[in-house]
């Protein structure tokens, strides 16, 4: 008696775990997808062309003219 209970807690306790292995290779998967998405967001965003236009557009920067330009040598 003792050891068919115990089998069938053994067995509940199994899928218990399997179950939750199943969610976390879910979110694995998920967040693999994400990470994906965010490298290739990234690779977009680092482009020298982009970053310049960015700051001219929303920081109103711009580049200093040759006039204001200082270079100091050692």
């Amino acid at each position: 008696m003792a050891s068919a209970l115990a089998v069938i807690h053994s067995k509940h306790q199994s899928r218990l775990l399997f179950m939750e292995l199943q969610r976390e290779v879910n979110l694995r998967d998920e967040l693999n997808i994400e990470w994906g998405q965010l490298q290739l967001e990234q690779s977009t965003w680092a482009t020298h062309g982009r970053i310049e236009d960015a700051a001219s557009q929303r920081l109103d920067m711009r580049l200093p003219g040759s006039r204001t330009t200082v270079i100091l040598l050692e």
